[in-house]
C-alpha cells in the first residue's frame, strides 16, 4: 500500500495520522517516515484497511483496540546507558 492509499484509508475511518499512531501505540514519527519510503508495513495496511472497513459498517474498533491494551514498544539501547559496576573498577 502506498502512503497515498494509507492516508486515503485513514480519511475512509475517519482518523488523522496522529490519532491512528496514538491508537495503535507506535510513534507518529514512524509512521511519517512510511511517507519517504512511499509505502507503509504490510501490518500497517492491513490495520488501516479493516479500521476503515469496520468504521463504514458502523464499528466501533476504537473500542476493539483500546480492549487490547496495548503497550508502546521502546528501542533498546536507546538514550543514556547505564555504567556497568565493572567498568567502574
Amino acid at each position: 500500500m502506498t502512503f497515498i492509499e494509507f492516508k486515503k484509508m485513514l480519511l475512509d475511518a475517519e482518523l488523522t495520522l496522529p490519532k491512528f499512531s496514538k491508537l495503535i501505540k507506535v510513534s507518529d514519527k514512524n509512521i511519517q517516515s512510511y511517507k519517504k519510503k512511499d509505502e507503509v508495513p504490510n501490518a500497517i495496511a492491513v490495520c488501516v484497511t479493516c479500521f476503515a472497513h469496520m468504521h463504514k459498517m458502523g464499528i466501533d474498533y476504537k473500542e476493539i483496540v483500546e480492549k487490547l491494551e496495548l503497550k508502546p514498544k521502546r528501542k533498546k539501547n536507546s538514550g543514556f546507558s547505564k555504567k556497568s559496576e565493572s567498568s567502574n573498577a
